[in-house]
This record gives structure tokens, sequence and C-alpha cells, in this order.
């Protein structure tokens, strides 16, 4: 059985664009003034919901299953380049730029902006309007600034990110709905997962 297109609707006469590179899992849902860039990954039960305003996912990001971006009205939520938004994370009329994590349950509220290669940790609350540097680490209830990242760690997050590039290419080859087996078979197939070593 192939894998079936996600949920999409469009409102006030506004249609979402999803960039045909992208993999978009087909229990998302998507509605309005939402623009998904290339090779973005979009995973199980996310909800983007521009309907009070825009939602713009940057190349190469992926958000991860349960998460929830959406708006204040005429506030749009922005989703920088190779942006990571882990599981349950919500993100709430926030820009977040270029290279950015968010851990998994982590909240990010309104007019908030969280700054290139920076990291917001799990379980995290930033605050409404609040502004994170560049290269940071944040967590806590309220965050705040902990340290900077060390270089390693940023490419450590990046190599987070490619894992996340090579699953879209893996779901729109190979991923489809099937009847579940009754019991493992012998000579099982192994995922196709490779070491991440690609520099880009």
């Amino acid at each position: 059985m192939a894998h079936k297109s996600p949920q999409v609707f469009s409102i006030d006469g506004v249609i979402p664009v999803i960039h045909p590179s992208s993999f978009v899992d087909s229990s998302a849902v998507i509605i309005g003034d939402v623009v998904i860039g290339a090779n973005c990954y979009i995973g199980p039960n996310v909800s983007l919901r521009g309907d009070m305003a825009s939602i713009q996912i940057g190349e190469g990001s992926n958000i991860q299953d349960n998460c929830t971006l959406h708006c204040m009205t005429g506030i749009p939520t922005i989703i920088g380049e190779w942006g990571h938004i882990g599981h349950g994370a919500v993100v709430h009329s926030a820009r977040l730029e270029k290279n950015v994590l968010v851990g998994m349950n982590a909240v990010v509220m309104d007019e908030s902006v969280v700054g290139e290669n920076s990291v917001v940790a799990a379980m995290a609350f930033v605050k409404t309007g609040m502004e994170i540097p560049e290269n940071s680490l944040v967590a806590g209830v309220p965050a705040r600034i902990i340290r900077r990242l060390r270089p390693e760690e940023i490419e450590w997050k990046r190599d987070g990110t490619r894992c996340y590039h090579e699953l879209v290419e893996r779901c729109k080859a190979s991923l489809e709905a099937v009847d579940a087996l009754t019991e493992k078979e012998n000579n099982r197939p192994s995922l196709n997962v490779s070491m991440i070593d690609k520099k880009a």
C-alpha cells in the first residue's frame, strides 16, 4: 500500500505550500498559510496551523512527531534553515534562526527569537519576547541562558539534522503502509541507516 498524502486544508482561500523534495507524514495536519521548504521532514501527528498568521519552515528542517506550530494573530512562526524541532515541542509565533535545535516537549513562546546554532533543552519554557543569542544553550522553566555552545556541540547538532535529511530520502523511497507480520521472519532485513559523516 502506498504512503498516503497528508491532511492539507485551505482557509480563507490560502493553500499550504509543500516543496516536492520534502516528506510529510500522512497523519500530519497542515492548514492555511504554511510554506514548507526543500528537503524537510514533517513527522507523524504534527500540527501546522497557519490559520492566524504564516508558518515558514526553512530548507532542511525537521519537525518531529506530535509537534505543534501555531501563531498569534498576525505574528508568524518562522523556522530557519536546518531547524530541528524535537518530539512534542510547541513553537508559537517565535522566530528560530538557522540551525536551531528545540528539544523534546520544549515550548517556545510568542515573539521570542532563538539565535543561530542555539539549543533549547528538552522541557524548557522560553517565555514571550525572550531573545537568545547565537550559539547558546538554554534550559529550565522559565528558560535561562546556561552557556555558549562549543563548536563540537554545534557539529553534533548538525549531524542529528543530517540524519533527518537522510530519513527524508528513505521515507520517499521505501515508506509504505503494510499489514504487520505475526512473527519475526528469518533473515530479517536491516534498517538502511548510515553513520552520518557527510559535511554540508
